[in-house]
C-alpha cells in the first residue's frame, strides 16, 4: 500500500490559524476540528484517524505539513499504530516531513506505535523551521504487544532551524542483547521521547528515576522517558517535561 497526505495552515483573519489545504487518503486520514471548536489561541486542530490496517510490510506512508507565518498546528493522533509484517518480504516505511515558517508553531503529538512481532518498520521524520518557529514533537514505541517480542525498527529524527541542525537521532530496536543494555534501553517495553523547540531553553539536564531532560547545543531539547508500560512512560515524560522552562504552556490540553 501507498498513500501520502498534505496539510497546509496559514494564519487567517483575527489572528485564527486556518486549514488552507487537506490531502489525506486511507490508512491516514486527517479530520480538522470544527472552526467553533478551535482553540482560544486560534490553534488550528486536526486529528490523525487511522481508518485501516498499518504499516504493513510493503506499505509506504508519507505525511507533508506546512504551517504558514505565524500560523499554530495542533496535529494529534487519535488511537495506536501498530507495525505488522507483510505477505512478502519487506520492510514498512512511513515519513513525516514538517516545514514550519517565520514565527509558527506546530505540536505533533501521535498516539503510539507497536512494534508486533516479526515486523520490520523504518519511519523517518524530518523538520524545518524557520526563524523564531516553535516545535514540540513526541514519538512513542512499545515494543512488541503484550506477552511477545518487538520486531525490528529504525527510525530517524532531523530537526533544522534558520539552517542550522539541532538534532539528529537514529534509534534501532530488535538485537534483544542491546535492547537489554542499561546503556540502552535497560529491557524497558516502552520508550518516550519528545523534542521540544519553545521561547526559552533548560540551562543545565535535569533527570529522574527512568526519565531525563537535557538542553541541545544548538537550542531546544530532549526529554526521554522509559518503562514497562505506556502509562508509566507517559508519566515519567511529563515529569521531564514540567522541568523545562516553558513548562506551563507544554501542558496537555485535552481539546
Amino acid at each position: 500500500m501507498r498513500a501520502s497526505a498534505l496539510l497546509s495552515v496559514e494564519l487567517g483573519r483575527g489572528g485564527r490559524s486556518v486549514v488552507r489545504e487537506l490531502r489525506s487518503q486511507s490508512p491516514m486520514t486527517m479530520v480538522p476540528r470544527r472552526a467553533a471548536a478551535t482553540s482560544a489561541d486560534g490553534t488550528a486542530v486536526v486529528h490523525l484517524v487511522g481508518s485501516a490496517a498499518t504499516p504493513v510490510g510493503g506499505d509506504l506512508v508519507d505525511l507533508r505539513v506546512h504551517v504558514g507565518p505565524g500560523a499554530r498546528l495542533l496535529l494529534r493522533g487519535t488511537a495506536a499504530t501498530v507495525a505488522l509484517p507483510g505477505q512478502h518480504a519487506g520492510h514498512s516505511r512511513s515519513t513525516v516531513h514538517i516545514e514550519v515558517a517565520d514565527g509558527g508553531t506546530v505540536e505533533y503529538l501521535p498516539e503510539a506505535t507497536v512494534i508486533s512481532s516479526r515486523a520490520d518498520h523504518q519511519a523517518e521524520m524530518s523538520v524545518v523551521l524557520g526563524e523564531g518557529a516553535r516545535l514540540r514533537c513526541r514519538e512513542t514505541l512499545v515494543l512488541g504487544r503484550y506477552g511477545e517480542r518487538a520486531g525490528r525498527l529504525a527510525t530517524t529524527t532531523h530537526v533544522v532551524r534558520g539552517g542550522i541542525p539541532l538534532l539528529r537521532q537514529r534509534l534501532d530496536i530488535g538485537d534483544e542483547r542491546l535492547t537489554a543494555s542499561a546503556s540502552y534501553l535497560a529491557g524497558a517495553r516502552v520508550l518516550v521521547t519528545e523534542t521540544v523547540v519553545w521561547d526559552s531553553d533548560p540551562v543545565e539536564p535535569s533527570s529522574g528515576d527512568w526519565w531525563s531532560l537535557a538542553p541541545l547545543a544548538a537550542g531546544g531539547a530532549l526529554a526521554t522517558a522509559v518503562a514497562d508500560d505506556a502509562v508509566a512512560a507517559e508519566r515519567r515524560l511529563a515529569e521531564a517535561v514540567s522541568h523545562h522552562p516553558d513548562a506551563k504552556e507544554l501542558e496537555v490540553r485535552s481539546w
